[in-house]
């Protein structure tokens, strides 16, 4: 059976997550009440994940989905927001892979991201991965850049969301 992952948003989880990792209000807020050009860092804790296997109670295989949502927080541990999104696994040899869409609910706007997360499977905490934004909502419309996200403790990751 396949390990538990905390995933966001992304990526990700993202988040990210994922799914799970900054002051957004103050970040997204200031500088003339731009989100572009801005580095936000979240912490997000996993709060649901829901796991719709290909082969329930068997191995991991391709087509395997996972539906997640996590709760974000700010530097000062405020929450600020959510992300939740869905993950299908895409590889299952070389330690697994998934691709991810994943939307983050932040004052102002939400942001929209997707990519790929790789080592789904490997032993260990979730891997770090990175993910594209697609765009966004309200402060966010018409966003690019990029969320990395890294797991740090067991159902928690920090987001780093760089806004171009």
């Amino acid at each position: 059976m396949r390990p538990i992952r905390a995933v966001c948003l992304g990526t990700a989880t993202a988040l990210v997550g994922l799914l799970a990792g900054a002051p957004v209000a103050a970040a997204a807020a200031t500088d003339a009440g731009s989100a572009h050009d801005k580095v936000i860092t979240l912490t997000g804790r996993l709060a649901e994940q829901t796991r719709f296997p290909v082969n329930p109670g068997g191995a991991p295989a391709q087509g395997d989905r996972t539906v997640f949502r996590s709760i974000l927080f700010d530097q000062e541990g405020k929450q600020v927001g959510e992300t939740g999104g869905t993950c299908d696994t895409t590889r299952v040899d070389n330690g697994g892979a998934e691709v991810c869409v994943v939307t983050y609910t932040l004052p102002g706007g939400q942001l929209s991201v997707q990519g790929m997360v790789f080592g789904i499977l490997n032993p260990g905490p979730p891997p770090a991965f990175d993910n594209g934004i697609t765009g966004g909502t309200g402060i966010y419309d018409r966003a690019r850049g990029s969320v990395h996200a890294e797991t740090i403790a067991p159902g928690t990751r920090r987001f780093t969301i760089d806004l171009e």
